[in-house]
């Protein structure tokens, strides 16, 4: 249980002034073992300066924010998507099918992508997941009809102020070559590795704080040859980045694997050089218990996708054994043409939901989704020293969150259950780097309404690609 008794101001430097302070939480969550009622924190230059207790606030602030008897938590963390798939959502011939049903339905019309098809559902995507309270988020983009497409993403976010984690997704093994994909949407090897190399160079920031940093992620076994497979853990090894793919989604993976391979999936990952700590994998739905333990032991991560399970009802991860064996797990809202949306909060609540319902009353709690939600995810971004929690020196963002007041009648006493079992929250405010980007319930993104009419006009040119 979490300790929710008063605390006196941090003993970072105390708030003498800072650049943001948000005060009057109805409960305060710093970490998984700090949460303080009435709390209040302040922010300075991006980064946590002190939180404490009422009656300890700094006296000026260049803005003072009340949450108004909200909950207060860390930015939510979005460690799996395909935000470009938002241009389909929905998309009637696709929504019934198995996961390869799915993917076969949808290449051919995702082959219409260009810069500017990327750069609205870019836009848009973001705009939805910090309604959603999510402040980082990693983008697993690996449809490349056209060059440029990541760039495209890259400029969105940093314009908008958002910590984005890129990852240079890739495709190498068409369906003339035995993969799933039309020739239209896949690359050469030379092709995928030279232009991994040109992102990293050009826009991957490791320092502390960054906002922008680039991952290498071909798509999943079954759509990049072996030695993609092999030579991408090798750059990544060089350019000291992390490494992400699609891991045992699905059933037919496993046969795939065993007819292409000789092995499963599990066994074929470690094959090629993946089996590492700078790697998280989506979904991870079908190793057995001693591939399980095998991932863990190396330190490999998982993406949990909660709705995109159930929607594709292909099953779902072993959260909690996973978690019981130390591995890092996040949560991903997946690609909008699986799951339909991109709000975080309803992720963690999915995830508390499935949690349940798979390991029984006991077996997840909201405090255990809010932690995958934020520390698991910034692990598997490698950034749980700076991401995830809210203590002095972490980056500066956070959610209050928003609940109807006549949905939280009668929720007395667990303000943090009670934001996953009442009736849908969004974000009141969500900060990223001490920037506030979601105000009052409502984005400040002037440039909102007249991107959606252009997202529109992009997404029937492409639907019409049927």
């Amino acid at each position: 249980m979490a300790d929710t008794r008063p605390h006196p101001e941090t003993p970072a430097e105390p708030a003498a002034g800072g650049d943001l302070l948000v005060r009057d939480a109805r409960l305060l969550v710093i970490d998984g073992g700090t949460e303080i009622p009435a709390g209040w924190i302040a922010l300075r230059d991006g980064r946590v300066a002190a939180y404490g207790s009422p009656g300890t606030e700094p006296e000026r602030a260049a803005r003072t924010l009340s949450a108004a008897g909200r909950l207060v938590t860390p930015g939510l963390i979005n460690t799996h998507h395909h935000i470009y798939q938002n241009l389909t959502r929905s998309y009637g011939p696709a929504v019934n099918g198995t996961l390869f049903n799915w993917l076969t339905t949808l290449y051919p019309l995702w082959a219409g992508l260009d810069e500017e098809a990327v750069h609205l559902s870019t836009y848009v995507g973001l705009a939805e997941l910090l309604m959603g309270g999510c402040t980082t988020s990693a983008d697993h983009h690996y449809v490349h009809p056209r060059p440029g497409l990541i760039d495209a993403q890259i400029r969105t976010a940093r314009d908008l102020g958002f910590r984005f984690h890129a990852t240079r997704g890739s495709m190498t093994r068409s369906t003339e070559d035995g993969g799933l994909p039309p020739r239209s949407v896949t690359q050469t090897a030379e092709e995928v590795l030279a232009d991994s190399e040109r992102l990293v160079k050009a826009y991957h920031d490791p320092e502390p704080g960054a906002l922008i940093r680039v991952a290498l992620a071909p798509c999943s076994p079954f759509s990049v040859t072996r030695d993609v497979m092999t030579a991408t853990a090798e750059l990544a090894e060089r350019l000291d980045v992390r490494l992400h793919t699609h891991l045992a989604e699905d059933p037919d993976e496993d046969t795939y694997c065993l007819e292409n391979y000789g092995c499963r999936p599990v066994e074929y990952f470690e094959s090629v050089g993946w089996m590492t700590d700078r790697t998280w994998v989506a979904h991870c739905v079908h190793p057995d218990k001693e591939e399980r333990e095998r991932l863990a032991a190396a330190g490999v991560g998982v993406a949990h996708c909660p709705s995109s399970n159930m929607l594709i009802a292909g099953g779902t991860a072993a959260v909690q054994e996973m978690r019981g064996l130390g591995m890092p797990v996040g949560l991903g809202c997946d690609g909008s043409a699986s799951t339909d949306h991109a709000s975080l909060w309803l992720e963690t609540r999915n995830a508390l939901l499935l949690g349940r319902y798979r390991g029984g009353p006991a077996a997840m709690t909201a405090r255990d989704a809010l932690d995958i939600a934020t520390r698991g995810s910034a692990r598997c971004l490698g950034r749980d020293d700076e991401l995830g929690h809210l203590r002095p020196g972490a980056c500066g963002d956070l959610v209050v969150w928003d609940t109807p007041e006549v949905a939280l009648a009668g929720a007395l006493t667990d303000p943090v259950e009670a934001w996953l079992r009442c009736a849908p929250s969004r974000a009141w405010t969500t900060v990223v780097g001490g920037r506030v980007l979601v105000d009052g319930g409502e984005l400040r993104l002037p440039a909102l309404a007249e991107k959606l009419r252009e997202h529109e006009r992009v997404a029937r040119r492409i639907q019409q690609l049927a």
